[in-house]
């Protein structure tokens, strides 16, 4: 067993436990999908490399020393005999190479994030918490698992300057700057999503705010994310621990 603590450094293992508590997040909140999806960070001081999780583990078994590290050409350079999902691969070094700003990202395909993504109209304007978000939102069409090389380049320039986006028919990402800031996007984000399809299956008469009351509501959302992550981040990585501190290994 490689002892990764004590062979990274300082900056890169609390990276490391904070990204694997972020992990730890998504089967709580109900976001996980067995295996499947994905969150990355990079690794402090070395923009071609990020984190991402080890594909056949559950997310509830991610912990700060399993986490793999590899390039953007998709090399392992961590001591391990795990690999890495290829359609994560894809859509993570796609963005991380394209974005300076981009230290974490996180994709989902939550039950409520696909259901949106499968909708026309996408994010609708229903809730606060849509609001707050929308004009946030890029979207990307389906081409299929994200496999193939040529792929990247439209991802990219669909995203563009966003911090959100919906893949069409497929699920929902964030990034941040740090793991703070993708979790609590990738939160409210979700939150935007189910509210929007409880509303939605009720079949009744939906609410439409007025044209004023959008717009007010998105200007209060301009730039709240940083302040948002930096008081709830630290809150749900205490939970974290509360629940389950085997993350921190």
């Amino acid at each position: 067993m490689v002892d990764v603590k004590n062979s990274v450094s300082k900056e890169e293992w609390e990276v490391r436990t904070d990204l694997a508590a972020f992990y730890r997040t998504i089967p709580y909140f109900g976001w996980d999908d067995l295996i499947f999806t994905h969150i990355s960070a990079k690794v402090p001081g070395a923009d071609n490399e990020f984190l991402i999780n080890p594909y056949g583990f559950l997310f509830e078994e991610i912990t700060a020393s399993n986490l793999v590290k590899v390039d953007l050409k998709g090399k392992i350079i961590s001591e391990t005999n795990n690999f890495i999902n290829p359609a994560g691969f894809t859509i993570h070094s796609a963005i991380h190479e394209a974005r300076e700003d981009a230290h974490c990202i996180v994709h989902l395909h939550s039950n409520d994030g696909v259901a949106v993504a499968s909708l026309k109209d996408g994010l609708l304007p229903l809730s606060q918490t849509g609001m707050l978000v929308r004009n946030e939102i890029a979207y990307h069409d389906y081409e299929g698992v994200a496999l193939f090389e040529e792929e990247k380049e439209r991802l990219v320039d669909d995203l563009g300057e966003k911090k959100l986006m919906i893949l069409r028919n497929h699920g929902t990402l964030a990034v941040g700057g740090n793991v703070s800031e993708a979790f609590t996007s990738i939160y409210f984000l979700e939150k935007a999503c189910t509210y929007q399809v409880r509303a939605m299956a009720g079949k009744l008469e939906l609410n439409d705010p007025s044209d004023e009351a959008k717009e007010t509501t998105r200007q209060q959302g301009e730039g709240s994310t940083s302040l948002a992550a930096a008081l709830v981040w630290p809150a749900i990585r205490r939970k974290m621990e509360k629940i389950d501190p085997s993350f921190m290994n």
